[in-house]
């Protein structure tokens, strides 16, 4: 079955199954264009994440921060650590940012091997529901013969052009893997929205990044 050769190949052998994670990374963001960031994540999955990341538009530092914890979203970013650029919060956030959680399980391989994680599949790809901040998500797995997780694919709550959220088609592509303490991991994704439709290469894709560390507990 592809889950579980799936979850053989990223969790080793008498690998002590994790509830948190910490990660290093590095890559580019898009914000019209390209731009390079640098970044650290804690993932606790009974409590929830925070994304602090410093972006460098034409060599100008944004620092700022995506979370979700105990239920509660919030996003905020400014120029050189005090220059008030975005600030959001409330509940389209908080459900936004749990979907993101639950596509990162991705990196916590761990709480798929749980009670509450239902796997089914359909004859061509493996679906799994995860909960992530007591909201339940489908997320759609292509694995390969290995076991190598190729991408990932699922429906998040998103802004809009218009301002407005809705459900959008969300996702990651996977196109390498690293092992860290017994759990193998992709080290190298694309992600965005619309990811695995036309529309990825215009306005879909938002995200490039490589992960250079990561510890888990």
């Amino acid at each position: 079955m592809p889950a579980r050769r799936y979850l053989r190949h990223a969790i080793a052998t008498d690998t002590p199954l994790a509830s948190a994670v910490r990660l290093r990374m590095h890559g580019e963001l898009k914000l019209q264009r390209w731009f390079p960031f640098e970044a650290e994540q804690v993932i606790v999955w009974n409590r929830g994440m925070i994304w602090r990341a410093t972006v460098r538009p034409f060599g100008v530092p944004i620092h700022g921060f995506d979370r979700v914890v105990d239920g509660r979203g919030a996003q905020q970013w400014k120029a050189w650590g005090w220059i008030p650029l975005v600030s959001a919060a409330g509940p389209d956030i908080a459900r936004s940012t749990a979907g993101r959680m639950a596509a990162e399980s991705m990196w916590l391989p761990s709480v798929l091997c749980g009670p509450s994680a239902q796997w089914s599949f359909d004859g061509t790809r493996p679906t799994v529901e995860v909960c992530a901040q007591e909201r339940t998500f489908t997320l759609t797995l292509q694995v390969d013969e290995d076991g190598r997780l190729q991408s990932l694919s699922m429906m998040r709550w998103g802004e809009t052009d218009d301002g407005t959220f809705t459900s959008r088609p969300f996702g990651a592509r996977i196109e390498a893997e690293r092992t860290f303490d017994g759990y193998t991991i992709p080290a190298q994704v694309r992600v965005g929205w619309h990811l695995h439709t036309d529309r990825a290469a215009s306005d879909g894709e938002f995200f490039r990044g490589t992960i250079d560390a990561a510890t888990f507990r």
